[in-house]
């Protein structure tokens, strides 16, 4: 095998395709980036056997070949190198030379034919969108996703294909997190939870951009293809929550508020929340709603705080306890210059919702039971 490339296509390459790589494994091949050519192509493959990422890019092949390479060691040599073409060659004894100006490292390489082939994924049902617009969706729903194995199916976001929209959906058992976009073409309608950390590597890969992505699902496997790219995952077995029977539609009060306002008065008020004594303990801030004003304040052995806004209100005066790093999450992937907040009761959870009313976008949060 002997290639020559250009180093920035080639870091894009390892940068698309290492967040495959297993970082704690009894098998060393899994760690290992597998390179393979043709006349014209260079493939990059990483599987650490839940998530395998292939990428695909034009370079000057003057001998075809394959083998497999430790990803980080090979991807920090590439990274330092200067800025200019790189000769790779594996040579007689299986060394993977690396030549760039004045720099030549020779690494060990394993064995092509070990590593472990991705799924070969009979696709069922699939949706085209624009890379942006599923970057968008992620970010606005994948804070919300739990870290709590005992319960696996919360550790991803449910993708739902209903009535020609795209519905993503996070929940944690606190807090759920929907948005929702309506789809340009008519397709079937299907559904398939993906693992949440193969949307956060996912969303590094795409771009902000208006090429289209393609998600395929089998019955236990999802696809995403680029026009370089593809993403392998598994899909999260169990059955999700029935989210929107559980998204109350009525409220008692509602508040309408400048969400950068709001959000600089979370942001402030959380320095008094997370600092404790007790360095694992967070403590709530008490929302307290009047007419045309909302107080948040917190109180722990630290000090207090009080952050107190101006705003529009309708309905009943409330108090309620939330934890302010769900509102923050919230707030922090809010485009909108202005939301509507519908609270319930103190033990019922808060909604927050557009005030332009496109139903694209709903927050839920459960309130916490406050000390009297």
């Amino acid at each position: 095998m002997k290639i020559v490339c250009e180093k920035e296509k080639l870091i894009k390459a390892i940068n698309s395709v290492v967040k495959g790589v297993a970082s704690k494994t009894t098998m060393p091949i899994l760690e290992g980036i597998l390179i393979q050519t043709n006349d014209k192509e260079i493939k990059l493959t990483t599987y650490d056997l839940e998530i395998g990422i292939e990428y695909i890019m034009e370079s000057n092949v003057i001998e075809e070949g394959s083998t497999v390479v430790n990803a980080i060691m090979f991807s920090e040599i590439i990274r330092k190198l200067p800025d200019t073409e790189i000769n790779i060659t594996l040579n007689d004894n299986k060394l993977l030379v690396i030549e760039c100006e004045g720099s030549l490292y020779k690494l060990a390489t394993m064995n092509p034919e070990e590593f472990p082939e991705l799924p070969k994924i009979d696709i069922e049902n699939s949706v085209e969108l624009e890379q942006n617009t599923l970057k968008s969706m992620i970010r606005k729903t994948i804070f919300a996703v739990s870290i709590e194995e005992n319960r696996p199916i919360f550790t991803g976001c449910l993708f739902e294909i209903k009535d020609n929209k795209i519905n993503v959906v996070a929940v944690d058992g606190f807090r759920l997190a929907w948005k929702s976009n309506h789809l340009s073409k008519k397709v079937n309608d299907f559904k398939a939870v993906i693992p949440g950390k193969t949307l956060n590597e996912l969303n590094k890969i795409i771009q902000d951009s208006f090429e289209n992505i393609k998600i395929g699902v089998s019955k236990n496997q999802a696809l995403f293809e680029m026009d370089n790219c593809k993403v392998v995952t598994r899909l999260l077995d169990g059955e999700f929550l029935n989210y929107e029977n559980v998204i109350p539609n009525n409220w008692e009060t509602r508040i309408r508020v400048n969400k950068k306002d709001l959000q600089e008065c979370f942001e402030r008020i959380s320095l008094i929340s997370a600092s404790s004594i007790e360095k694992e303990k967070k403590y709530p801030v008490k929302i307290n709603i009047d007419i045309g004003k909302v107080t948040i304040s917190c109180t722990n052995q630290t000090g207090d705080a009080k952050e107190e806004l101006y705003i529009s209100t309708e309905g009943k005066n409330l108090e309620a306890g939330f934890n302010p790093k769900y509102f923050l999450d919230a707030l922090k992937v809010i485009d909108d210059e202005e939301i509507f907040i519908n609270f319930g009761s103190n033990i019922s959870p808060c909604i927050i919702k557009s005030v332009e009313e496109k139903e694209d976008y709903t927050y839920m949060i459960l309130p916490i039971r406050m000390k009297e």
